[in-house]
């Protein structure tokens, strides 16, 4: 409680100074119930039913001068599935900046978010729907070389639970990015290159005692571009670390780690085509050991999302694939290879198919596998075949047509076709066949209201099964809106888990304010924004978000 009245004094002194000061609020709480059907956890129900996870974001701004600090609350208990140890009110982070453009220097002094390339190697960032905020917490020197690229060195300690609870290892690296067509002046040569390097220093504690406990990380990638044309790609490798679990590390092996991602594609007026590869092997890497596999992405240095579309609809989402990043021994896993790609296409207004106000046509798949591993258990090594494939993870065939029918009557239909390894996923015992309709269409009157009415269908041939689900959504005006959906497991072989989860609820809009509430089921599974998921129970209750600044 010191370091937030120290830090909010601290502003308020500033505020005197006649800068520019900027204010962001979130508050996210819910009360859950028990139900017919769904019943909270008695261990959590006694904890407390109310819970709620609020930010207060401050961020003084004078000259070339920023400061800014992040409060947060978790009071009286974090949501349901996030971190248990967030707790009551503390700072989550602080930082003092000087961005001078002119002279291309930018410092940070606390804590701070960047990325190295495309994350593989290092990434410190936040996602509160995730629970994610892996901030750092040290010094982040950027350079500007001109025109040529930007240098950047930094160190410090990650934040691992609230904003002073730092890891028990220091990290530093650096990044270069360079644009060598400024560099030997080819005005026409679209081509920049990139050199990264990440170091962990691990504390010798009595888990790490004896231990070779430093560990360095190099990313080497280019990206191109000609016309419509790119390609880009990265290689990372790491250094041999011991193999780790949650509650011991083996001693006596060590394992490579490595990462291979490419893209390419094309682009112009109403026509685009994109494809990305990726092989990982061992690519998890945490501030300490100890963290290895945990649940809520604790400690995590790097970006791994999955490489699947983010599907837009409640049905689609059942069956999520995560990336495959860890080692497992005993099923001798070590990774994933595999790619996604996405073909879009505009049929011209005025065309049998594109009609008066143009068809968006939307194709793409991905298919993903786990790397051809084995394990000699005599000489206790891993080893993985560069380019093979193993046994099949998933797979998907989408395909999606957007069309407008007049000026305020707009369609999307799609049909998806999934493959799901659940034997290897998740360690169940039948993999998944599905087959998912949608379709939606909203109407735009012309007092600024709208309704939208969206219906889904799933057939899957194990698991839970069957599913419908639809959606009805009205918005009175600019300002307010109101929904009932419901998804209806009615193909479960179980009677007792044919269960309707459905929800209600109403929201108002102003500038930057935004309040919305709801009542309703929660259908347990993954969560997951931009590729990177977190798992949540099955629940009910009532939820209430705030979010506004100025």
């Amino acid at each position: 409680m010191k370091r937030v009245l120290l830090a909010v004094g601290v502003f308020f002194s500033l505020v005197n100074a006649h800068a520019q000061i900027r204010v962001g609020l979130e508050n996210n709480s819910q009360w859950y119930v028990d139900d017919k059907k769904i019943k909270l956890d008695p261990v959590e129900a006694e904890k407390d039913r109310f819970r709620a996870n609020s930010y207060l974001k401050v961020d003084y701004d004078y000259k070339n001068w920023s400061f800014g600090t992040q409060l947060e609350s978790y009071a009286p208990n974090p949501i349901l599935n996030y971190n248990p140890e967030f707790k009551n009110f503390d700072i989550g982070t602080i930082y003092a900046r000087y961005n001078n453009v002119e002279k291309g220097l930018d410092v940070t002094a606390g804590h701070f978010y960047d990325q190295f390339g495309s994350g593989l190697l290092f990434r410190a960032w936040e996602d509160r729907q995730l629970g994610i905020n892996n901030a750092m917490f040290g010094l982040n020197a950027k350079y500007s070389i001109g025109s040529w690229g930007e240098i950047t060195v930094l160190g410090g300690k990650q934040r691992t639970i609230m904003g002073f609870d730092l890891s028990k290892s220091f990290v530093f690296g650096g990044d270069l990015n360079v644009d060598v067509g400024q560099v030997v002046n080819a005005e026409n040569l679209d081509l920049s290159v990139g050199l990264s390097y990440l170091g962990r220093s691990l504390e010798s504690d009595d888990l790490n005692k004896g231990l070779d406990n430093f560990t360095s990380g190099y990313s080497f990638r280019f990206d191109y571009r000609q016309g419509g044309f790119y390609l880009g790609s990265e290689y990372v490798l790491r250094d041999k670390d011991y193999y780790a679990t949650a509650i011991s590390i083996n001693k006596n092996m060590k394992l490579d780690s490595n990462a291979w991602l490419v893209n390419l594609g094309y682009a112009q007026k109403g026509l685009s085509f994109d494809f990305n590869f990726r092989r990982m092997e061992n690519m998890s890497f945490y501030s300490e050991r100890q963290f290895t596999k945990n649940d809520y992405h604790q400690g995590v240095l790097n970006y791994l999302p999955a490489l699947v579309k983010q599907y837009d609809y409640s049905l689609q989402n059942i069956y999520v694939y995560q990336a495959q990043t860890a080692v497992d021994l005993l099923g001798q896993k070590a990774g994933e290879i595999g790619g996604q790609f996405d073909f879009y296409y505009e049929f011209p207004k005025g065309s049998t198919l594109g009609g008066k106000y143009g068809t968006n046509l939307v194709i793409n798949g991905s298919y993903w596998a786990g790397l051809k591993t084995e394990y000699d258990i005599v000489d206790k090594e891993l080893s993985s075949e560069f380019l093979s494939f193993g046994q099949k993870n998933y797979r998907d065939l989408g395909f999606e047509v957007r069309k407008r029918w007049s000026s305020d009557w707009s369609s999307i239909f799609m049909y998806l076709d999934q493959y799901y390894n659940a034997v290897a996923l998740e360690g169940k015992f039948e993999d998944v066949k599905a087959q998912i309709v949608s379709a939606e269409t909203t109407y735009q009157f012309l007092d600024n209201k709208s309704i939208r009415l969206e219906a889904q269908h799933m057939w899957a041939d194990k698991d839970k099964k069957n599913w419908l689900a639809g959606t009805l959504e009205f918005a009175y005006n600019a300002n307010w809106a109101v929904f009932v959906n419901d998804m209806y497991n009615y193909g479960n072989d179980d009677k007792e888990k044919k269960i309707h989860y459905y929800n209600a609820g109403i929201s108002y809009t102003k500038g930057t304010t935004r309040v919305s509430t709801s009542y309703g089921r929660q259908r347990g599974g993954l969560l997951c924004v931009g590729g990177v998921c977190r798992y949540v129970t099955e629940a009910a209750g009532l939820t209430v978000g705030i979010t506004t600044s100025f």
